[in-house]
Order: structure tokens, then C-alpha cells, then sequence
């Protein structure tokens, strides 16, 4: 099968094809993705003052259950369980949302799901699982903001470890509106880790990929780039049951892997990445990304082209590139608790170091969400494989993390990780010699326990204090580096904007 699509989809057609179609699509997504948030000007935030008891003139009281956009279903506490009953009428004006309303506006069906477009790239996480943001509406266009800010003094007893006070994160702008028979939604995330983070990297035991001043990274995390994603999207309804979609973005995340870790809710309380990172969903930023997919029911199939290359170590700049490669993902939503995905790419030069070697990555994760009184509780287990074309070498990683919110403003959450190494960590933050063949030398593991409160100091930003440890695991042959028994400490302070009793 691998070697039909490879027949039907060489690099020379799909460089021909890529370069010219995203250079139209970069300079389209550009002009468009600045309309909205240019339009909201002076009173975008006031639009975003949730809770206010301003009530515009002329508007009537909201219906129980009224649709904000095509499928996205908005309802009062008395209209709640009619939310997914469809032929209701759009409400077109509703400046600013209040906090009960803001709370039940949650996809009650897949496709509402889909629609609602609050994680990474096109993936989905459970129906359920909440989105702490801020909403509002601009004449037809619904904006949101969301993201995630921490402040992190991070310590580490391995020789190999290190002390460093650095902040990760990210945050998210998104218009949707209806345009003709369907959504469009404009997206931009940002994030200010490349001032943040210094020296190109944060301290994490065993972590490996890409690199900083033309060298590995070895037991360092990157930072992210400053333009995470620029992304149109347009959601078509063929049938009450059928949705097609179509995704656009000259930075953005093609269609492999779970939702990505910066995003999940399983790991929102977490500072650091995963170890499991570029084995699992380290092309959550990519570039020159198209994605189609349809869903029928509770099935989703996506299928996407783009620039295999991982962004290079200037993290300041737009990279681009041809569409040379290529992915497809299979998501089942069997229930509102729940997501499953199944995902397989092949990727043309991923790594900088190694420009020759090609790879193909796969995926497969399950997702579990439960509200619960005053609280939430939102697992994730992936497993992610990459292999070099060029010479057989796999690497397996494999995740379990969950995150429990109870009595409302506390936060506990647990990572569980085994991630294969490569000899590369041997070498250090050096120049690979001459000749030198990276091969898989064992698996490392992270066993991660964390807590944080909520201090509400500012209106709709919560503010929150908190703690984890992380235990490793070493692979016999590193441990005359590491030591057996390295220890790694976070004490952080972490900032997400919010609206009504959404965290």
C-alpha cells in the first residue's frame, strides 16, 4: 500500500504543486486571518467582558437553546438537554455572553465538536471536555481567546541536569462566522517563548530532537516557535450527520497524533513537554498545511499535505517549504467522554541534523473526559512510533497522563512516561563527530505528580500556584552519566483567561 501512495504522490509532483498553491495560500490566510481581529478594535474587549449586565438595545432575551453557528448550540439551564435538537433559528447579535450561558455552550455531538474548533489543528479531544476561554460576539463574527501562561523555576540533581527560571506559552485568537452554506473560522496562535525561554532550550532530563546553535539538543526542550498557527477553516454540512471540512494554514498542524500536549486538558496543569514529544505530536507546528476530512456520525477521515522539515532553531521567523509530505487520521468519537484517534505519516527530512533520512511516524490515542461536581477529570493514554526509512531504526514512546480538577479551584495530575533514546544523548549538547550514526540505545522513563490552586487576583484571568516532581528511569548504558536515580523540580506560577465557571 505504502509504495502505491508513494507512486501517486512523488516529491517532484507534490513540490511542484505545493510551492506554488501555498504561496497564494500564505498570502491569502494573511490578509484574511487580520480582518476579524482588526474589525474588533477599540470595543473587542468590552465584547469580552463576560458576566457584564449589559444588555444591547433591541435585543430580545435569548431562547432556551439557540444556534450560534452551524451546529454549535448554545442553551440556558432550562433548554440544556434540547441542546443537540436541531432547525432552530440563528441568533445573530448577542453582545456580551453571560456566565451561564457561557457554560452550557459545549458541543453536545461530534460534529459540533468538530465545529467548535478549540484544539490543536483539526484534532478533536472529547465532547465534554471544557475550553477555558473568553467569548464574545462582533456583529456576525464570534471571537474567542484562550491560552495558557506559566512562570516556571525549574532545579535538577542529574550531573546532566539543570537549574533555569523561563516561562512556556501560548495563546490562541479565533473568529467563526457563517459564510454562505457553511463556518469559516480564522485562527492564530502565538507564543512568547522565543523571548521567554533563553538559550533555545529549557532544562528536561532525556529529551531530545531538533537543535540550538547548530548543535543537538540533549536533555532540553525547545521552545516554541512565535508563530504557532495561521489557519482558515471551512466546515460544510452535507447531512445532519455529515460534515465536510477543509483546513488551510501556512503554519499549522497537519493530521497525525492526538491533540497536542500545549492543548489537552489531561496536561493543561503541566509547565514542561513531554518526553514522548517527537515520536507522538511534534508536528502539531508545521508548515504549508491543506487538510480535508469528512465525518459521518461518530467517524471522522482526514487526509493532509505539507512540509515535513520540524522549524528550524530561529524561532522569530515564518518557515516554509514544498508539500512534500503527507498524513491521514481516523477519529472515533463513541460517546461525549470520549476520543479515539489512529494516525499515519510519512515525513520527508524531519530533522535538520539529518537532512537525508526520511521517516514515517504512527500514532494511535484514547481520550477520557467526566465532569464532575465542581470539577473535571481528563485522562490520555498515546502511544507514538517513529521509524527512519533509510535503515529500519524505531523508536517507541509510549504516555499515560491525567489531570483531576475537584472542589473548584484545585488541581492534581500525574504524567507516566517510556520514551525510546537514541545514542545522541551520549553525545551531549556537542558537534556529532564525523561519520556518526544515530541509533536506538533504550528507553527512558517520567514519572511525574504535580498539584496547583486557583487564586482569582485579576477578573477572568485565574491565577494558580503549584508544584510537580519527576522521577526517572535510566537505561543501564546512561547511567554512568546520569546517575541512577536523577530528580527533577518545578515550582511555577500559571495565568488562563476564563469566562463564567469555565477553568
Amino acid at each position: 500500500m505504502i509504495s502505491r501512495l508513494d507512486s501517486g504522490l512523488s516529491r517532484a509532483g507534490l513540490a511542484r504543486a505545493g510551492t506554488l498553491s501555498m504561496r497564494m495560500f500564505r498570502l491569502v490566510g494573511l490578509v484574511v486571518l487580520s480582518a476579524p481581529w482588526m474589525a474588533l478594535g477599540q470595543d473587542a474587549m468590552p465584547g469580552m467582558q463576560m458576566g457584564s449586565s449589559q444588555v444591547p438595545q433591541k435585543q430580545e432575551a435569548p431562547a432556551p437553546c439557540v444556534e450560534t453557528m452551524p451546529g454549535m448550540v448554545m442553551c440556558s439551564k432550562a433548554g440544556a438537554s434540547k441542546a443537540a435538537d436541531a432547525a432552530i433559528n440563528p441568533v445573530k447579535q448577542m453582545t456580551p455572553m453571560t456566565p451561564g450561558m457561557m457554560e452550557n455552550m459545549r458541543p453536545q455531538i461530534f460534529l459540533q465538536q468538530i465545529q467548535h474548533h478549540a484544539s490543536s489543528g483539526t484534532s478533536a479531544e472529547p465532547n465534554s471536555t471544557p475550553v477555558p476561554m473568553l467569548m464574545g460576539m462582533k456583529g456576525p463574527w464570534m471571537v474567542m481567546l484562550h491560552g495558557n501562561v506559566f512562570l516556571t523555576e525549574e532545579q535538577q540533581t542529574s550531573p546532566r541536569g539543570g537549574d533555569k527560571l523561563f516561562s512556556t506559552n501560548w495563546a490562541m485568537g479565533m473568529a467563526e462566522r457563517k459564510l454562505g452554506p457553511g463556518q469559516l473560522t480564522l485562527r492564530m496562535m502565538l507564543s512568547l517563548e522565543p523571548a521567554t525561554v533563553g538559550g533555545r532550550q529549557y532544562p528536561l532530563l532525556f529529551q531530545q530532537g531538533e537543535t540550538a546553535y547548530g548543535k543537538p539538543i540533549a536533555d532540553g526542550q525547545h521552545p516554541h516557535d512565535f508563530l504557532m498557527e495561521i489557519a482558515a477553516l471551512y466546515d460544510l454540512k452535507l447531512s445532519k450527520r455529515t460534515l465536510l471540512s477543509f483546513y488551510v494554514a501556512p503554519m499549522g498542524d497537519p493530521a497525525i497524533g492526538p491533540t497536542a500536549y500545549p492543548h489537552r486538558a489531561s496536561a493543561a496543569e503541566n509547565p514542561v513537554g513531554t518526553l514522548g514529544h517527537h515520536q507522538e505530536d511534534s508536528t502539531h507546528i508545521a508548515a504549508d498545511v491543506v487538510t480535508v476530512g469528512l465525518t459521518h456520525g461518530i467517524v471522522r477521515v482526514e487526509a493532509s499535505g505539507f512540509h515535513g522539515r520540524e522549524p528550524d532553531e530561529f524561532r522569530w521567523d515564518v518557515n516554509s517549504g514544498a508539500m512534500d509530505s503527507w498524513a491521514t487520521r481516523v477519529t472515533l468519537q463513541p460517546g461525549k467522554n470520549w476520543s479515539g484517534q489512529y494516525s499515519y505519516a510519512r515525513i520527508v527530512s524531519p530533522e535538520s541534523l539529518y537532512p537525508s533520512e526520511d521517516q514515517t511516524r504512527m500514532t494511535a490515542s484514547a481520550m477520557y473526559n467526566r465532569p464532575l461536581k465542581n470539577g473535571n477529570w481528563a485522562s490520555t493514554a498515546i502511544w507514538g512510533r517513529t521509524r527512519s526509512i533509510s535503515d529500519g531504526a524505531k523508536l517507541n514512546s509510549y504516555l499515560l497522563e491525567s489531570a483531576l480538577r475537584f472542589k473548584t479551584r484545585n488541581y492534581v495530575w500525574t504524567r507516566l512516561e517510556n520514551a525510546g533514546r537514541t545514542n545522541e544523548l551520549q553525545t551531549g549538547e556537542t558537534p556529532l563527530p564525523p561519520g556518526f550514526h544515530e541509533d536506538p540505545i533504550g528507553h527512558a522513563q517520567a514519572y511525574t505528580f504535580g498539584y496547583d490552586r486557583d487564586f482569582d487576583l485579576i477578573p477572568h484571568l485565574r491565577s494558580a500556584v503549584g508544584a510537580q516532581v519527576t522521577t526517572y528511569g535510566v537505561p543501564d548504558v546512561l547511567r554512568p552519566i546520569y546517575g541512577s536515580k536523577p530528580v527533577g523540580f518545578n515550582v511555577f506560577v500559571r495565568f488562563r483567561p476564563f469566562s463564567g465557571k469555565e477553568r
